[in-house]
């Protein structure tokens, strides 16, 4: 068989198996993302059942809009998502500082608690939540007690959302200060700059780009955090989810999907921000997509 003959059955078997690869992406895309489009386009269904089709029309936005149940329980989700991104960059940024400048032996074990709160399934934590806030209501009771606050729908939110988005933005501005050289920080230090000095000025510009990007998958994840907020949530503070969760006990209305479209299209600008956050602080598209799983992006993956 001459070199031609082989190069050419070489040729033929890649294009092949990038073909049936093609056509295999293709599947999966459809299979993941056929639902959210079938909720898309169910949301505009001008009819009182949801899976019934009347006709295309815009009724279900204005009926959602009107409903007062539903505004609360959209403002809700907004109010817990906004504190929970908050409390969670907070302690993310924090934590992530302490892992990427201050590393030891004790970096392995924080590490793996971590990962233990990514990795641990979401009923686990949200029953210990729920059985946590009663215990401590029990033990340090009172109207001026701190178990008082946690009667707060709110503040229960705040909480139990933070928890998982802690983790993630904890791993986001590890990988960011990661990949980034201390010798600026060496050399302010250098100059005499206190360490207060050297954080304001030099750290944490460098660092921004992974703290507002944490900040914003932080609120992306308490948007649609169903299981916890079933949990732990009150009468008075019942979040998106909770509602969406109990109206599927009776008839579904078009509004529902109306709404929930909404809510998906606030939550594809909030994750377009974070990539928006991450390139114009100067990370390429794979040092982004490391940042935010959470891993240091391999040499020369810059642009």
């Amino acid at each position: 068989m001459s070199a031609t003959t082989i190069t050419g059955t070489i040729r033929h078997r890649r294009d092949v198996t990038n073909g049936l690869l093609t056509v295999w992406g293709v599947v999966v895309f459809v299979f993941l993302f056929l639902p959210i489009a079938i909720i898309v386009i169910y949301s505009f269904n001008d009819g009182r059942a949801l899976v019934v089709w009347n006709e295309f029309g815009l009724r279900p936005y204005t009926d959602a809009m009107a409903n007062p149940t539903i505004r609360n329980a959209i403002f809700t989700s907004l109010r817990a998502a906004t504190g929970a991104a908050v409390i969670a960059t907070i302690v993310g940024s924090l934590a992530g500082i302490a892992l990427a400048r201050r590393p030891g032996k004790w970096t392995f074990a924080f590490l793996a608690f971590v990962f233990l709160v990514l990795v641990t399934p979401e009923i686990v934590d949200a029953i210990s939540l729920l059985i946590w806030y009663v215990r401590l209501g029990e033990w340090v009771g009172g109207p001026f007690a701190p178990g008082f606050f946690l009667n707060f729908g709110l503040i229960r939110l705040f909480i139990g959302h933070a928890l998982f988005a802690s983790a993630v933005v904890t791993l986001i501005v590890r990988a960011r200060l990661a990949g980034l050289d201390e010798s600026l920080e060496e050399a302010s230090a250098d100059l005499y700059a206190t360490p207060a000095q050297t954080f304001r000025q030099i750290t944490l510009p460098l660092m921004m780009p992974a703290v507002l990007a944490g900040a914003l998958l932080a609120f992306s994840l308490s948007l649609d955090n169903t299981i916890i907020s079933s949990f732990v949530s009150t009468a008075d503070a019942s979040p998106w989810p909770v509602f969406v969760l109990s109206s599927v006990r009776s008839v579904l209305r078009p509004s529902i999907a109306a709404m929930s479209t909404l809510v998906l299209l606030l939550t594809l600008f909030a994750l377009a921000l974070v990539a928006v956050v991450l390139r114009r602080g100067g990370a390429s598209g794979e040092e982004a997509a490391a940042m935010i799983v959470g891993v240091e992006a391999a040499p020369g993956s810059a642009n």
